[in-house]
């Protein structure tokens, strides 16, 4: 019989998964309000679309740089920093109403959620033992899913019936009630006594490294242009109402969520067969939903399928990257940010490729499918170039390093995480 230990993670894990909803509900908020936005604004659509665009590029560039500028910190305040970086930012925005304070306050918060995603990472895999490391990092990576569940849409509602201002304070006060509770919850941790920036750029320049950082950008990006174009798909081809559409695409969202979960159980013991699995499901369901895309019966629960494949990858990318890089916990979780946010970037330049074209919306989730294909191979490579390689090693120095001063092992772990399980 399983104790409470194996069954349940520390409290803090899940502490770090809300703080992510919190902060994560204003990227999938503002897709949902972005009309309203841009007429309270008073720009075009297109400008008001730039708003996505510098959240975007603060993800991208903030989190590496963050991460070495963090490295003498102890992990609880960084992710307290971050957290209320965050929420100060988006309020500044609110305050000032403008376009350009807008677009810097946008630009702030992708910066600080990047840094916040990083350490967050990190310090959920230091909080448990290293065969939960996936697990775990799963866990905290469903705080999104939540997002794009509950978050954006409940924001999105409050926007349309009380002005979009009000989802955004709702997020700002999300976030503050997480940094508070990663305050009291997590344990007292220190910075490492000797922190080292060129041990973490020496870890950084492995070629499974970036191999992996490579999956994850082209897995991402493979899932989520299918996702983008979606709604309309299901609006013009698919014949389903108006009305209905959020609701399909919350079953993307509901997917997500579970492949999180099935992803988290199996990737610490077989990472490679849950990314092989995501990558095949990924191209398979976009397949299909591409060739019976006037069939929504077919295609609706095709949404929760493609949201299940797409997100089973996850926990075992994250767990690939901490293994890999035990060397560069910190710099490796902030770059594996910036892969996920790129591979959601290079959406836009993919999908005008053929849309260009005045090809049918299909075509952009057949480039979907490819794109999946194409991330087969690579996972094969790695699992070639870790089988031989130092596996048991990689894990013992994730354990060791992810939350410097802390003892590592099953036996440390469960003496120093007493009665701090659900």
């Amino acid at each position: 019989m399983k104790t409470g230990t194996e069954r349940f993670l520390p409290i803090g894990v899940y502490v770090l998964a809300f703080s992510l909803f919190a902060m994560g509900s204003a990227e999938f908020l503002l897709a949902g309000i972005l009309p309203a936005v841009a007429q309270d604004i008073d720009v075009d659509l297109a400008a008001a679309g730039g708003l996505i665009t510098a959240f975007a590029v603060g993800v991208v560039i903030g989190g590496p740089p963050f991460a070495v500028l963090s490295l003498r910190w102890p992990r609880r305040a960084a992710l307290i920093v971050t957290q209320l970086a965050f929420a100060a930012s988006i309020a500044a925005g609110i305050v000032a109403g403008t376009y350009p304070a807008l677009l810097v306050s946008r630009f702030v918060a992708g910066l600080a959620y990047a840094g916040f995603f990083a350490v967050a990472a990190v310090t959920a895999v230091g909080l448990v033992a290293s065969d939960r490391a996936a697990r775990a990092s799963g866990v905290v990576v469903s705080g999104l899913s939540l997002a794009m569940i509950l978050g954006g849409p409940a924001g999105t509602f409050l926007g349309y019936q009380i002005g979009w201002a009000s989802g955004f304070w709702l997020v700002v006060t999300l976030t503050v009630m997480g940094a508070a509770t990663t305050a009291f919850v997590l344990p007292r941790t220190t910075a490492a006594t000797e922190p080292s920036i060129r041990r973490e750029l020496d870890a950084m320049r492995q070629p499974r490294l970036w191999l992996i950082l490579l999956v994850t950008m082209l897995s991402t990006a493979a899932y989520m242009i299918s996702f983008s174009y979606l709604s309309e798909l299901l609006r013009s081809i698919s014949r389903v109402p108006d009305a209905w559409i959020a609701a399909v695409l919350v079953l993307f969202g509901v997917g997500a969520w579970a492949g999180l979960t099935i992803g988290g159980r199996i990737s610490d013991r077989r990472p490679h067969l849950a990314l092989v699995t995501g990558a095949v499901g990924i191209a398979a369901s976009s397949v299909l939903i591409a060739v019976f895309a006037a069939h929504p019966l077919i295609v609706v629960p095709l949404v929760l399928v493609l949201g299940v494949f797409g997100f089973v990858l996850n926990p075992a990318l994250y767990g690939r990257v901490f293994r890999i890089a035990g060397d560069a916990p910190t710099l490796a979780g902030a770059t594996t940010v910036s892969a996920f946010q790129l591979g959601i970037g290079i959406i836009p330049v993919l999908a005008a490729v053929v849309l260009e074209q005045g090809l049918p919306i299909t075509a952009a989730v057949w480039i979907g499918a490819g794109i999946a294909v194409l991330t087969i191979p690579l996972i094969v490579i790695d699992a070639r170039l870790g089988s031989g390689g130092r596996e048991d090693g990689e894990r013992q120095s994730v354990s060791a390093r992810v939350l410097p001063g802390r003892p590592s092992g099953d036996s440390a772990y469960r003496q120093d995480r007493r009665g701090s399980h659900r």
